[in-house]
């Protein structure tokens, strides 16, 4: 990919950072002032989905003891909470919300895909949420001036549904799935590099990319403003088969062996505002990740404070 200016300023900014870190002590103290002269505070978002199939009532009071003050619902079959909504109405589900002071921060719908998205909308509008993440449609296994081509043309074929998107107000965030046309480095980047409106942005995933802190760290860095979310979250052995517990967990921030300190510090270099998402799959999808909603919770904790000792 073409050097832009961009780009060229970030690597000249970066080279004169590390040429003046020196020694490792340095380059912890660089995290740390980096983090306060950014004033970097993750804002947490919690996903209904670690939490299975249980009702979104026993979910809701859990958000605050994770940090978050919002919550991402899921659709079956990784959760049912945004079924519930539909079930119980709009009205019952702002209750719900209000009672324990939690806002619908973001509205994950892959079923639908991102050009079926327009009731979806109109719900989040009404709702006032602002964000839905969703995967994109096109080729898969594209390089090069193949892979640039195929973005541009799924950016063109999305600008009505971001016009959409911002009559409501809601920015929609596209993950970085596996077998994806929007799945490596250069998709990203692609995508962020045409995008004609802030209403499209990134739902930037560490599990589907690499398993490099640098290299994670200096996506971060060119994607800048792009990302409106970031998962806390790892591939370590993987969500696609049944494993001990102890191995599916390695997903989390903290226990599998991805280190988080480069990519921390990028997101407090670009003063990332967007929603972090500490997250993982089960195997089966639905099920919680652990057994008890407090046991979720405790490990959601784990993470965070792993991050935020960073």
């Amino acid at each position: 990919m073409q050097l832009n200016r961009r780009h060229f300023t970030q690597a000249t900014a970066a080279s004169l950072a590390a040429a003046s870190l020196g020694t490792a002590p340095l380059a912890s103290k660089s995290l740390a002032q980096a983090a306060s002269e950014s004033n970097f505070k993750p804002r947490y978002l919690l996903g209904s989905c670690l939490y299975g199939y249980l009702p979104i009532a026993a979910i809701l009071p859990e958000v605050a003891k994770t940090g978050a003050k919002a919550i991402d619902i899921w659709p079956m079959k990784h959760g049912n909470q945004r079924e519930q909504l539909d079930k119980m109405g709009e009205a019952a589900f702002t209750e719900l919300l209000e009672k324990q002071n939690v806002r619908l921060g973001c509205i994950t719908q892959y079923h639908l895909g991102c050009f079926g998205l327009k009731d979806e909308f109109k719900l989040a509008s009404r709702m006032n949420c602002q964000t839905i993440v969703t995967g994109a449609a096109g080729p898969r296994g594209l390089k090069g001036q193949e892979l640039k081509r195929a973005v541009a043309d799924f950016v063109e074929k999305m600008k009505p549904h971001i016009e959409a998107a911002e009559e409501s107000t809601v920015t929609i965030a596209i993950e970085n799935h596996g077998n994806n046309l929007i799945e490596s480095p250069d998709s990203l980047r692609w995508l962020a590099d045409l995008s004609p409106s802030p209403h499209l942005a990134i739902a930037l995933a560490p599990y589907h990319l690499p398993q490099d802190p640098d290299l994670i760290a200096n996506l971060i860095r060119d994607l800048e403003h792009n990302i409106s979310v970031f998962y806390g979250w790892q591939h370590g052995n993987g969500c696609m088969q049944a494993q001990p517990k102890e191995t599916e967990l390695l997903q989390m921030p903290g226990r599998g062996d991805l280190d988080f300190g480069p990519i921390v510090q990028a997101l407090a270099d670009i003063r990332y505002q967007g929603w972090t998402e500490i997250f993982m799959h089960p195997f089966p999808r639905g099920i919680p990740i652990l057994e008890t909603a407090g046991q979720v919770t405790s490990e959601i904790n784990r993470a965070r404070t792993y991050l935020e000792n960073l």
